[in-house]
């Protein structure tokens, strides 16, 4: 793979998008998003647009006592971003349930333009 200045910030960018998680503070992940981004959990509508995915987030943050991503694999091609993810999810009281997922990220400017998440949610909630 080549790496370019555009694949190195993308990588970089995505990478320290998601240690923000762990601050279950959604106003720290609005700059990463562009106005219109475009987010999609495989199996839930679509969500349009910077205000209303902060929203989401924060209430995702709201039930849970912790949230911890981490990225497992990683592959970049310009604007895109392929991520292997562990989604590291507690509910108040219960252990931190390991759920794998696939993350696809388009970026423009150095903003996330669409991003969508590919998880089994059946199994997701087995482990909540």
């Amino acid at each position: 793979m080549n790496t370019t200045p555009a694949t190195t910030d993308n990588d970089t960018t995505i990478r320290q998008f998601l240690d923000l998680f762990a601050l279950k503070d959604a106003t720290r992940l609005a700059p990463y998003f562009d106005q219109d981004i475009i987010f999609e959990n495989y199996g839930s509508p679509q969500i349009k647009g910077r205000d209303a995915v902060v929203g989401l987030w924060a209430g995702v943050f709201s039930a849970m006592e912790r949230v911890e991503f981490t990225t497992l694999h990683q592959a970049v091609d310009g604007d895109i971003v392929i991520a292997e993810q562990l989604h590291g999810l507690a509910l108040p009281g219960r252990p931190l349930a390991p759920i794998k997922n696939m993350a696809i990220y388009r970026l423009r400017d150095g903003r996330i333009v669409e991003w969508r998440d590919y998880t089994n949610s059946e199994y997701a909630r087995t482990l909540m």
